[in-house]
């Protein structure tokens, strides 16, 4: 189990505050309360409030398709939303987000200089329920690995001061990677377990629409598995990796992390599946289900593979192929034929599988705990992360005992399932 879903410590005072907080509110709330849309929901719910510390809003943006469905429904129509309330917001590069801007006055959400502010919202304590820190887009550095270095650690780091300064914890959703970089990804990994923040942080692709179903049970017997990304090898590849991750996880004896990473490039792509490296029917199954350019992915001359192999020797194998249109993974259990599907980014109704990961921070913000393990997260993105080294060292493959990160699945569904809020 996730360190972040155990009960607190009775000698952890910031903790135990939080504790008595939660039974008082978030912890006797039904769930069908909260599993409900709001609009059709027979108990009402009343909203939880949140503080935002985001990098830039413009239209599309990661902050838009977040918080604008705060301020302006599921649609951003007007329209019902989920049941939290924006009350703060701390924006890092207010040039560029004029279009949130005109938003939040509209709204009349203040906006401060500084994080703290944001979450004492210009007071002396902490009245916010959940914390949203979206550090994506904006005009930030890129390193020698092909990685933006955006500020998502200083925007953590000042977050756990303020509720150290303030003798509170509150839940933190962070979005996408903990961090692009591994070390400060388990900086702020480890600040969180220590002061027992509630942590979650991901992709909204493994909870978005799905092609084809491809749930899982826990401790399946899966002999192979493919994955498939496109676009860019960081901002893309995380999201591959995760929805890889959400269905591999599920095998038998994980998740005890990985042990080898490496990324290779070139005729070496071919020459792994020739090898027998890669799964050549688990592969194709997956091609076949992404929307792609070439008749056969062997014809993809861009190829990148990330490979890995985990402690339980299960072999990791991402194509990120600029042939394909979306990410998708393959697998064949046990005794069955290979099953496969897509991960779809939908941009009409305003990128609603964006609302089924804000369903999930919902939930988390009035239970108090997060609703999948963020060691899910913390392993996608340092494979990532190590993948993107190698490939600098020319495809060697690393070592990565930092990266044998043990935790416990959780069976957390994918739109557009009943139990879970259907936007309207």
């Amino acid at each position: 189990m996730s360190p972040f879903q155990t009960s607190l410590p009775e000698t952890d005072r910031l903790s135990r505050r939080r504790t008595l907080q939660l039974a008082a509110g978030a912890g006797l709330l039904p769930l069908a309360a909260i599993t409900s849309s709001p609009a059709s929901a027979q108990i009402p719910v009343k909203p939880r409030s949140v503080a935002a510390v985001i990098t830039v809003y413009f239209r599309g943006s990661h902050a838009d398709v977040l918080l604008t469905k705060i301020l302006e429904g599921w649609k951003h129509d007007g329209g019902p939303g989920p049941a939290l309330k924006l009350e703060s917001i701390c924006i890092d590069q207010p040039q560029g987000s004029e279009f949130g801007l005109e938003l939040l006055r509209k709204h009349n959400i203040p906006q401060f200089r500084t994080i703290e502010q944001a979450l004492t919202v210009g007071g002396n304590s902490i009245p916010v329920d959940g914390v949203l820190s979206i550090g994506e887009h904006g005009s930030y550095p890129i390193n020698e690995f092909e990685q933006q270095l955006y500020p998502r650690k200083r925007f953590f780091e000042e977050i756990t001061d303020t509720f150290r300064k303030y003798d509170k914890v509150v839940p933190v959703f962070n979005d996408k990677h903990i961090s692009t970089v591994w070390d400060d990804a388990k900086w702020m990994y480890d600040r969180a377990l220590q002061l027992r923040v509630p942590f979650m942080a991901g992709s909204s692709l493994p909870v978005s629409y799905r092609t084809k179903p491809l749930e899982l049970p826990l401790d399946s017997d899966i002999e192979a598995a493919v994955g498939i990304g496109y676009s860019g090898l960081d901002v893309y590849g995380f999201h591959a990796l995760e929805c890889f991750q959400t269905i591999v996880e599920r095998r038998r004896g994980a998740e005890q992390g990985v042990r080898r990473v490496r990324c290779i490039e070139g005729p070496a792509v071919w020459k792994t599946v020739e090898d027998g490296w890669v799964d050549a029917e688990v592969m194709d199954a997956v091609y076949a289900a992404v929307p792609h350019s070439k008749s056969n992915i062997r014809e993809d001359q861009g190829a990148k593979l990330f490979q890995f192999e985990y402690v339980d020797g299960f072999r990791g194998s991402l194509f990120m192929l600029p042939t394909a249109g979306l990410s998708g993974v393959a697998v064949r259990l046990k005794g069955q034929p290979t099953l496969a599907t897509a991960f779809e980014e939908r941009a009409d109704p305003s990128y609603p599988h964006f609302a089924w990961l804000l369903k999930a921070i919902e939930t988390m913000v009035h239970r108090g705990r997060p609703q999948w393990p963020v060691e899910r997260t913390l392993l996608t993105g340092g494979i990532l992360d190590r993948a993107l080294r190698s490939r600098h060292a020319g495809g060697r493959m690393l070592e990565t005992p930092e990266l044998q990160i043990a935790y416990k699945p959780v069976a957390y569904p994918c739109a557009p399932l009943p139990d879970l809020l259907t936007p309207p």
